[in-house]
C-alpha cells in the first residue's frame, strides 16, 4: 500500500521554509567538502613528511615503504566492510566513527617511538580514509535532491585534491623551518628538528578530522537508509530537511515503487539481486576491475606519497623539492576543475584516451631522465662489507669525506659523481632474506648514518617471514652473516635535471587529473548495471586498494635495488594496458541512460 504522509506535516511551501532547505543542503556540502578534504590530507600527509621520517626514524626501506603503504592497507580493510557497516549503523553514525577515527589515528602518529606504534596509526588513518571515501558520497547520493547530487559529488572531489594542495604546503613550511635550523645549528640539532618536523606535520591536520566529526553530529541521518528499515515517518521527515513538501512525497513513492521492483522488504532490508553470471553484468563487472586495476597501476598514490623523496634523487635541494611537489599538488587541483567541466562536453572515453595517452608518454620522460644518471651508479660492495662489524651490523656515517674514500676505495677515476653531491644506497641480505637501506646524499648536514641491523631485516616470527619471503629459512637467517649484495654510489643531478623530472611529473598528473582522475569513478558507476552496483563495486574497489597497497609496498625496494627508471617503467606498462582497455572495449556513456548502457553490453553488436 503507497505510504500517506501525515496531513499534520502538510503546508504551503513559504520563503522560509525555503530558505531553511537551501540552508541545509549548503551544510551537507560543506560537511561532504570537509569529507573530502580528510580523504586528500590522509593521501598527501605523508609526502612532506615522509623526508624527515626517513631521516630520524633508523627504519629501513622496507619499513618506511610499509608505513607509507599502511594508510593504503588500512583502506583495503574498511572499503570491503564499508558497505555492511553503513548498511548496519547506519550512514551518519559510520560518518562521525570516521572522523573519530581519523582524530585518533593523528596522536598515535605524532607520539609514537618505534615501528609498531607509526604502523597502527598509519593503519587506522587509513581505516578512515576508505570509510570516508565509501561513506559521504553514499551519504550524499542518498540525501542531495538530484539538482544538488552532481554539486556535492563535484565539492567531495575538489576538496580531496584541495586536501593534498594543503598537506604540501605543510611539508613546504617546515622544509623552511629545518633549512633555517641547519644554517645556525649542529647536524645532531638538525636531526633533533627533523624529528619534531615530521610529528608536527601531521598534529596540523587535526583540525579537519575535528571539523568533520562536529558537522556529521549536525546532518540528519539518510532517508533512504531509514526507509530501508521501515521507517517511513522518519525517512519523510528526513526528506523534508533538504525539500518541500511535495518533493519528499514524490520521492518517498518512488522509494516505495523501486523497492517493489527490485523485491526490497522495507522492514528487513533484504534484496533479490540477479547472477553475476549472467552476461549483462559479468561483461562491465570484469571491465570495471580492470580499469579499477590498471587506474591505480599507473602509480599514480606511489607517485604522490613518495613525490618529495623522488624530487630529492632527482636533484632537487629539500626546500626545492618541497615547492615541487606543492606545484604537483596544484596541477592537480587545478586540472581535476578542467577535466570537470569537460568530462560532460567531450565525453568519457576522449579524456580516457587523452589521459592515459598524455600519462604513457610522461612516464617514459621521467624513467628515461633517471636511467641516465643511474647507467654511472658505481658498485663499492666490497668495500662496504669489510666495513661490517663482528656483530655482524654496519653504521656508516655518509658525508662528504666518506664518500670520497669509498671513490677512491673502489678505483673511480670519473667527474659524473662528486663526493659533495653523491648518493648512495645498500642492498643486503641476512641469509634469505633481503633488504635496502633508502638513498641518502652527501650533501646533507641532517642526514642520519646508514644503519643495517638483522633487527631490520630479519622477521621475528614465522608468519611475518611467510609474507616476506616464503620460501625463506627463518631459522638460518637467524645467524646468517650480513652480505652486501650491492651498494650504489651515485651522482646527484644538477638542480636543471631536477626540474625536468618535475616537469614530466607535472604532465603526468596533469594528463591524470584531466582524464582517469576525473572519469573512473563516474564512468565506472554507470558502467555497473543497478542491480549488481553495490557488491559489485565493493569487490572492484578492494581490488583497486590492493593494487595501490602492493605497489606503495615494494616501491622503495625496487628502487633501491632497480632505480626509479624501473618502477617508472613498470607503471607504463600498466598505462598502455589501460589505454588498450579504454580504447577497444569501453563504450562512451556521456548522454546514455543505464538501461541503454546495459542493453549494450547484453548485444554489443547492436550498439
Amino acid at each position: 500500500m503507497p505510504y500517506v504522509a501525515p496531513t499534520s506535516t502538510f503546508h504551503a511551501p513559504d520563503s522560509n521554509a525555503n530558505r531553511g532547505n537551501e540552508a541545509y543542503n549548503r551544510f551537507l556540502l560543506i560537511v561532504a567538502g570537509l569529507g573530502g578534504l580528510l580523504y586528500g590530507v590522509d593521501v598527501g600527509i605523508i609526502g612532506g613528511a615522509l623526508p624527515y621520517l626517513e631521516a630520524t626514524s633508523h627504519l629501513n626501506a622496507s619499513q618506511l615503504s610499509i608505513i607509507v603503504a599502511a594508510v593504503l592497507l588500512g583502506s583495503v580493510i574498511s572499503t570491503l566492510f564499508a558497505g555492511l557497516l553503513a548498511d548496519w549503523l547506519g550512514r551518519k553514525p559510520l560518518m562521525v566513527l570516521s572522523g573519530i577515527t581519523f582524530v585518533l589515528s593523528i596522536p598515535m602518529i605524532a607520539l609514537s617511538h618505534g615501528y609498531g606504534p607509526l604502523f597502527f596509526g598509519r593503519l587506522l588513518q587509513g581505516v578512515s580514509g576508505g570509510l570516508i571515501g565509501v561513506v559521504v558520497p553514499l551519504y550524499l547520493a542518498e540525501c542531495l535532491t538530484a539538482s544538488k547530487r552532481g554539486q556535492g559529488t563535484g565539492i567531495f572531489q575538489w576538496l580531496l585534491t584541495l586536501g593534498i594542495v594543503s598537506a604540501a604546503f605543510i611539508g613546504i613550511y617546515y622544509s623552511y623551518r629545518v633549512e633555517a635550523v641547519a644554517k645556525v645549528a649542529s647536524a645532531a640539532t638538525v636531526l633533533t628538528f627533523k624529528d619534531q618536523a615530521w610529528r608536527r606535520i601531521f598534529w596540523v591536520s587535526l583540525p579537519p578530522g575535528v571539523l568533520f566529526v562536529i558537522g556529521s553530529l549536525f546532518v540528519g541521518e539518510s532517508p533512504r537508509w531509514l526507509f530501508r528499515l521501515g521507517k517511513k515517518d522518519r525517512a519523510y521527515a528526513a526528506l523534508l530537511r533538504s525539500r518541500s513538501p511535495q518533493q519528499a512525497e514524490i520521492e518517498l513513492k518512488e522509494m516505495e515503487e523501486i523497492a517493489l521492483a527490485v523485491k526490497i522488504q522495507p522492514s528487513t532490508g533484504k534484496e533479490i539481486k540477479d547472477s553475476l553470471l549472467r552476461r549483462k553484468y559479468l561483461f562491465p563487472f570484469l571491465l570495471t576491475c580492470v580499469i579499477l586495476f590498471c587506474n591505480t597501476a599507473t602509480g599514480i598514490n606511489s607517485i604522490i606519497g613518495y613525490n618529495t623523496s623522488i624530487l630529492l634523487q632527482s636533484g632537487l635541494s629539500d626546500i626545492r623539492a618541497h615547492w615541487g611537489y606543492a606545484l604537483f599538488t596544484c596541477v592537480n587541483f587545478l586540472m581535476t576543475i578542467v577535466g570537470m567541466t569537460l568530462v560532460d562536453k567531450k565525453g568519457r572515453k576522449f579524456l580516457f584516451i587523452l589521459g592515459t595517452s598524455g600519462i604513457i608518454v610522461s612516464l617514459l620522460c621521467v624513467g628515461g631522465l633517471f636511467l641516465k644518471t643511474e647507467k654511472l651508479n658505481i658498485d663499492c660492495r666490497n668495500t662496504i662489507q669489510s666495513l661490517v662489524g663482528a656483530d655482524q651490523t654496519l653504521n656508516l656515517p655518509f658525508n662528504e669525506a666518506e664518500a670520497q674514500k669509498l671513490l677512491t676505495a673502489s678505483g673511480y677515476t670519473g667527474n659524473e659523481v662528486q663526493s659533495n653531491r653523491a648518493s648512495m644506497t645498500v642492498i643486503y641480505s641476512y641469509g634469505d632474506f633481503t633488504g635496502a637501506t633508502d638513498f641518502v646524499r652527501s650533501d646533507d648536514p641532517g642526514v642520519a648514518p646508514i644503519q643495517i641491523t638483522r633487527a631490520g631485516c630479519v622477521p621475528t616470527n614465522k608468519i611475518e617471514a611467510f609474507f616476506k619471503n616464503p620460501f625463506a629459512n627463518l631459522d638460518a637467517a637467524r645467524t646468517a652473516p650480513l652480505k652486501i649484495n650491492r651498494a650504489y654510489i651515485g651522482g646527484v643531478p644538477n638542480e636543471g635535471h631536477g626540474w625536468l623530472v618535475a616537469l614530466g611529473l607535472y604532465a603526468f598528473m596533469a594528463f591524470y587529473a584531466l582524464g582517469p582522475g576525473v572519469c573512473v569513478w563516474l564512468a565506472l558507476s554507470e558502467l555497473m548495471p543497478t542491480r549488481i552496483r553495490s557488491n559489485g563495486m565493493s569487490f572492484a574497489l578492494v581490488i583497486n586498494q590492493m593494487v595501490s597497497t602492493t605497489l606503495a609496498g615494494i616501491f622503495l625496494p625496487v628502487v633501491s635495488k632497480y632505480g626509479y627508471s624501473s618502477m617508472f617503467f613498470l607503471f607504463t606498462g600498466f598505462t598502455v594496458v589501460y589505454l588498450l582497455t579504454v580504447t577497444f572495449f569501453l563504450p562512451e556513456t556521456k548522454g546514455k541512460t543505464l538501461e541503454e548502457i546495459e542493453a549494450y553490453f547484453e548485444a554489443p553488436r547492436k550498439a
